[in-house]
């Protein structure tokens, strides 16, 4: 007889391994694994994964290629509204985890799957992810989640690997660490608590580069095409090139504290050089190009967006109208932004665009104005402020009280 297919969601990594072991032999599904890259493997990290797949007894494994689709649907979007969420974390794993899931629910169609599964634990963000995305989906397949079910820690699904003769690199297992096109995620020991920052050896990108570096970005109508003068086919892989550049700097190294979705308190690591460099680049480029009540709208509904697409609503519809929104923002953002690379650090040194309304045509701030006079603004301010005087008139105390 035939058994059951399910559909994995699979990396390598410690938790998808036990998955697929479990899955397999103690409870007798054909494991079909499915790994989406977003742009965190190599062809050679595919080729590895794949053949690690196969020897945990999987019946079939696919690698599918995701990274300009990401972009597309999720990255663009996050970069036009500069998301950074709590003012520090570009949204790495969290965009990630929903393009993957709308890939691994396709995939479960396709294979007549009768059950589909993820490696996520039953304390993070990813679970509601997933299971968002599969309720929507494929909402007549069960979710089998073996690391959440059974409330394994890392310990114990290394004990019943080691047991099972599985070989790889438990050391390295011992921190968790997600890598895609919009940055890399580090968890470990040092952030299940509140203080304690993680070790070098912890950082998947060692640093290496020294001394000062300026770079040029050019952007055309929010997204960006060219580096140092070089033009892509595509931004996602102007985003590789540029972490690869700029990642050995030790730029764009953090650690996040937010609310997750379940309502605790979380902290995680994160590397996103290329992330973090393109989005203060752009956003220099819109404080030069947009309008003030442009940039007003922007970030609150850029923030709105951020925290939804975090919280796993992707496929809410008022997703897909803030998403026009930001694109037709972008219709002026184009130009270059010039940077400094520095260890650790980086700034923008400033801009050129066709569009900047610095232009000295117009006057310059603090030193002289071409497009009005003195008495101009005697006027202006008196009306600007007549509302206020009013009232301050009106609300002043008089002799007789």
């Amino acid at each position: 007889m035939s058994k059951p297919i399910v559909v994995l969601g699979f990396s390598g990594g410690l938790d998808t391994t036990f998955c697929a072991l479990y899955l397999s032999r103690d409870l007798g599904y054909d494991v079909h694994s499915v790994l989406v890259n977003t742009g965190g493997f190599s062809a050679e990290d595919l080729e590895k994964i794949s053949a690690h797949a196969h020897s945990l007894g999987v019946a079939s494994h696919t690698n599918m290629d995701a990274v300009e689709s990401y972009y597309n649907q999720m990255v663009r979007f996050l970069l036009y509204g500069n998301v950074l969420k709590n003012n520090t974390y570009p949204l790495s794993v969290s965009a990630e985890r929903l393009s993957q899931a709308l890939y691994i629910a396709e995939h479960a169609k396709k294979m007549g799957a009768v059950a589909v599964a993820h490696g996520s634990t039953g304390a993070g963000n990813d679970q509601v992810r997933f299971d968002m995305v599969f309720n929507t989906l494929v909402p007549n397949l069960p979710i089998l989640t073996p690391i959440r079910d059974l409330q394994l820690s890392r310990e114990a699904e290394i004990t019943y690997l080691k047991a099972a003769g599985v070989n790889m690199n438990f050391e390295k297992a011992a921190y968790s660490i997600n890598k895609g096109l919009w940055g890399t995620s580090v968890g470990g020991r040092e952030t299940l608590q509140s203080n304690g920052w993680l070790p070098e050896s912890a950082w998947p990108t060692q640093v290496t580069a020294s001394g000062e570096q300026e770079l040029v970005i050019e952007f055309y109508k929010g997204d960006p095409i060219a580096l140092n003068g070089q033009a892509f086919d595509h931004p996602a892989v102007l985003v590789q090139a540029l972490q690869a550049l700029a990642g050995p700097y030790g730029i764009g190294r953090d650690i996040h504290v937010g609310d997750t979705i379940i309502g605790i308190k979380g902290r995680v690591g994160f590397e996103a050089a290329a992330p973090m460099l393109l989005i203060k680049a752009h956003h220099a480029l819109e404080k030069h190009v947009l309008s003030k009540w442009q940039l007003n709208w922007k970030d609150q509904l850029a923030q709105f967006y951020g925290n939804w697409m975090h919280e796993g609503q992707i496929l809410d519809p008022v997703m897909r109208n803030i998403e026009a929104f930001l694109l037709s923002s972008q219709d002026k953002v184009s130009g270059k932004v010039f940077l400094a690379l520095h260890p650790y650090r980086f700034h923008v040194l400033g801009i050129e665009s066709p569009n900047d309304l610095m232009s000295a045509r117009f006057g310059q701030y603090g030193e002289m104005n071409k497009g009005w006079t003195g008495e101009d603004v005697r006027g202006f301010t008196k009306i600007f402020g007549n509302q206020v005087s009013m009232i301050h008139h009106l609300q002043q105390p008089t002799d007789e009280n």
